[in-house]
């Protein structure tokens, strides 16, 4: 029986897993196995609501093990550290406890067909200081930690006496879709602690800087887009800085390469992603990013590795590579899964075509802007307010439906708004 092994279980590979499983594990067709570092999956793009609280991660996480019960696929817990292409296996790194002591020795995983999904880590550039000083949202671990963080500050500023109000300054870099996201909840989180009594430190007393190197933020997206998100931003009170680059992260704050300091008691680093940097040295073809580099069916040079998501880099039909986006996971998720049956019945494999539908920036509650059908027309549509927040929570019921089925995600959604009633709108702790 084939055995399929999956590495990575983000959007797209657990999307993966799951259609194969369904289809090939279930019918005993091919043994189909994800493995990831972590016991559970969020979806990457709601960690910035996990980081200010908007999102209890303990409700929205799903279990790999008990969803590969129900889909027909095996779960093992494991972080990749190599790969063996000549005997067809992968190296799984120790599993070590709190305390270092080894819990799952180095193991090895044999495959037939393997398909890295490891996604994307953030890229510092090398920064001075940025490792020791910043904080990253790579992991529901890492956002959590921000969390915590975030509210020890309102709590601490609550607990001095006196009514002189306290400011707390914020200075994150990098204007992409999560730097923007995550400026505009801080806010959001600020007016949700006063109202639950943390009121020495109010909105007004937050001081975000939202740094990027380049001449505008969202540079991925139309300069429209752009324009309305800082207008947006600006009048929540983050002070936007463009053309700004960073050369050291201090414990005082941000140092530019024009001598000025952006003041911040929390950094966080949101600029750039790359792949994990031992994707460099599995001996297949990668670049600058340690993106491994396939053809157009997802496949590297070794005709039985496959690669999908942020750590692959694959070229659109102009010559470009596919941004490293939730939904470009999903579309190569979905061709994955049926160039891997072809493979299976002895068929040739299709080529993968990327299609741009758009991207949606959310604002907290404030806002959503973003663009409809992308390069799918002459142009894109711009919508905003209330139609782009319903779009945008759409992009993740699309996510929960290839997961779960539409059943499944109706009642989930239904348990999210009764949620929103019995539960704080904050976590708070």
């Amino acid at each position: 029986m084939e055995r399929i092994v999956i590495v990575g279980g983000g959007a797209g590979g657990l999307e993966l897993a799951t259609q194969l499983g369904r289809v090939l594990g279930r019918r005993k067709k091919a043994q189909v196995e994800l493995i990831d570092a972590n016991p559970t999956h969020l979806w990457k793009p709601l960690l910035h609501e996990v980081a200010t609280g908007a999102l209890d991660s303990g409700i929205d996480e799903l279990n790999y093990r008990a969803h590969g019960k129900v889909h027909g696929f095996s779960f093992q817990l494991g972080r990749m550290s190599g790969l063996d292409r000549a005997s067809k296996e992968i190296i799984l790194s120790p599993m070590t406890d709190e305390q270092g002591d080894i819990i799952v020795p180095e193991r090895r995983v044999g495959y037939d067909t393997l398909v890295l999904a490891i996604g994307s880590v953030t890229n510092d550039f090398g920064t001075k200081g940025a490792k020791d000083n910043c904080f990253f949202l790579d992991s529901r671990r890492q956002a959590e930690r921000f969390h915590q963080t975030l509210l020890n500050e309102f709590l601490r500023a609550n607990s001095k006496e006196g009514d002189e109000p306290q400011d707390l300054e914020i200075a994150i870099v990098g204007a992409g879709a999560t730097g923007v996201e995550l400026s505009a909840e801080l806010y959001n989180t600020a007016e949700e602690l006063v109202s639950y009594g943390l009121n020495k430190l109010t909105p007004a007393n937050l001081k975000v800087s939202l740094v990027e190197a380049g001449p505008r933020i969202l540079p991925a997206l139309p300069e429209r887009i752009s324009a309305a998100a800082t207008h947006e931003l600006e009048k929540l009170g983050v002070s936007v800085l463009t053309q700004t680059l960073i050369t050291e992260a201090t414990a005082e704050g941000f140092h530019t390469k024009d001598g000025r300091v952006i003041p911040a008691r929390l950094m966080v680093w949101a600029a750039g992603v790359k792949a994990p940097d031992f994707m460099a040295n599995l001996g297949l073809e990668t670049n600058r990013a340690n993106q491994l580099m396939v053809n157009a069916s997802l496949q590297t040079e070794d005709e039985n590795i496959f690669a999908l998501g942020d750590c692959c880099c694959v070229l659109d039909k102009d010559g470009k590579p596919v941004p490293p986006r939730a939904q470009a996971a999903h579309q190569q998720a979905s061709h994955l899964f049926k160039a891997l049956k072809a493979r299976h019945q002895g068929r040739s494999l299709p080529e993968f075509v990327y299609r741009d539908k758009g991207s949606l920036v959310s604002l907290s509650r404030y806002s959503t802007v973003g663009s409809l059908m992308g390069n799918l027309s002459k142009g894109s549509m711009m919508i905003e307010g209330r139609l782009a927040r319903i779009v945008y929570v759409s992009l993740y019921r699309l996510h929960q439906i290839a997961l779960h089925g539409y059943w499944h995600t109706l009642l989930l959604t239904l348990v999210g708004h009764i949620n929103k009633v019995i539960r704080p709108r904050l976590k708070l702790h």
